[in-house]
């Protein structure tokens, strides 16, 4: 799995969206459990190594980032058709936006 860091190869947009993790409140923290459970639910693995589900259920604010970054692949991916999945990322894209 790719890890963006900030500077790495991301737009200003994308930059402005990391930053913005860090004041996420509980709607966003709320997005993130839905965008998890659903990738479990859905069996999408980004990351062969992590347990989406598990995840969902211990998320942290500083997880935030890491999930950011797993609904901007699944927004942005061709491969992923799911539209649940994609909706659930937008959805969370959007909380971090308006926090």
């Amino acid at each position: 799995m790719l890890i963006l860091k900030k500077g790495d190869n991301m737009d200003k947009k994308t930059e402005e969206l990391m930053k913005k993790c860090e004041s996420g409140g509980t709607d966003v923290m709320e997005s993130c459990k839905v965008l998890l459970e659903m990738m479990d639910k859905k069996d999408l693995k980004l990351d062969p190594n992590e347990n989406y589900l598990s995840m969902a259920e211990n998320i942290k604010r500083k997880d935030i980032p890491k999930v950011l970054e797993m609904a901007l692949k699944i927004r942005e991916s061709g491969d992923i058709k799911d539209t649940e999945l994609k909706n659930a990322a937008s959805v969370l894209i959007r909380a971090i936006e308006m926090s």
